[in-house]
């Protein structure tokens, strides 16, 4: 099956739902963006990455009133890798509850499966400086 424009619509309204989802509170929600194994790398902030579902919404939770209160999501690029696999590049914004903010760039992979389009691996890289270091 050809990736078609339905999938890349269906992908980037996945990616967009994760927004949503975080900034609802509703964690138990996770399954329908995330493969069950979802590989969610947060090392760039210090963290192992996370495994599983269950440990996403886990770490949501833990974060608590830490948590974003919004997280925004621009600039979605997708790249076929294979007819069941995609990987997408995408901004991230998040704003907290006190003003601040910040910026990252979601690396996902993207699979078929029989539920439909999942994020099997996402790599969340900060932005701490301009020009990506390169000022």
């Amino acid at each position: 099956m050809a990736f078609t424009a339905d999938d890349r619509t269906t992908i980037t309204e996945l990616i967009s739902m994760h927004g949503h989802l975080c900034d609802s509170g509703e964690l138990d929600r996770l399954g329908e963006l995330f493969t069950p194994d979802v590989v969610y790398d947060v090392s760039d902030f210090g963290q192992e990455p996370l495994l599983g579902v269950a440990a996403c919404a886990a770490a949501g939770r833990a974060l608590g009133e830490l948590n974003p209160v919004g997280h925004h999501v621009t600039n979605v690029v997708l790249t076929e890798v294979a007819e069941n696999r995609v990987h997408v590049r995408s901004k991230g914004i998040g704003v907290n509850a006190d003003g601040t903010n910040g910026s990252v760039t979601y690396e996902d992979t993207v699979v078929r499966t029989p539920q439909g389009w999942r994020i099997s691996h996402r790599k969340v890289r900060a932005h701490r400086t301009p020009l990506g270091g390169r000022a």
